[in-house]
């Protein structure tokens, strides 16, 4: 798998502008250069997943059980500082969050939801009065485990086994998405995917053109 890039016009941080995977495959003997469309595809805020069909069968989206019993327990807001003198944490770092949030990872999920009720009961009487702190518990869905999985990456790009095949997962900037592709297909901010050759072999070609 390959990726070319492009600045973004949110804040000038590379993002994708053409994705190819080599699908293991000889292009055809005889067939010319020509691209074969397949269709189009949009920048889902949601992120991309990229495998094998039977990794996809078992993929467990954003609602479903945490795969292992753990969850990642993240806290941030005004009175952070405050919530982290009081409970702990280490900073969870996340490029596409500045200096990220606080929390832990990889806490049993039972454990991570009751922290987090304490957390919530300290935000109810503490200085904000129930504003200025946000909680969030993450059980391990093979969607949270893909983010996660880029979250230091410049492309936000990660990969984590799912029934034994590698998938790979693409999230998006949420600045570039709500700057460059916001409204998806339903506003025709869709973008070619095809087939085509590299070097006698078959790829599948995504490009994404630049921000004029």
């Amino acid at each position: 798998m390959r990726a070319r890039t492009s600045p973004s016009p949110f804040d000038g941080e590379p993002t994708i502008s053409v994705l190819e995977v080599d699908l293991g495959l000889p292009w055809p003997e005889g067939e010319d250069d020509r691209p074969v469309p397949l269709g189009d595809l949009p920048v889902d805020r949601c992120g991309m997943v990229l495998g094998d069909a039977r990794a996809l069968d078992s993929f467990v989206g954003m609602d479903g059980e945490a795969v292992d019993g753990l969850a990642d327990l993240t806290y941030w807001g005004r009175y952070e500082e405050e919530a982290h003198a009081a409970f702990g944490g280490e900073r969870i770092v996340n490029t596409s969050w500045g200096s990220g949030p606080y929390g832990w990872l990889d806490l049993p999920l039972s454990e991570a939801r009751a922290i987090e009720e304490r957390l919530r009961a300290w935000n109810r009487t503490g200085p904000g009065k129930g504003n200025g702190l946000m909680t969030d518990v993450a059980g391990h869905t093979d969607h949270h485990r893909l983010r996660r999985a880029g979250w230091t990456r410049p492309l936000l790009n990660g990969i984590v086994d799912i029934a034994g095949c590698p998938v790979l997962g693409l999230d998006w900037d949420p600045g570039d998405h709500s700057v460059r592709h916001h409204g998806e297909r339903a506003w025709g901010q869709v973008y070619p995917a095809t087939l085509a050759p590299r070097e006698g072999r078959t790829v599948l070609r995504w490009t994404v053109p630049p921000a004029a």
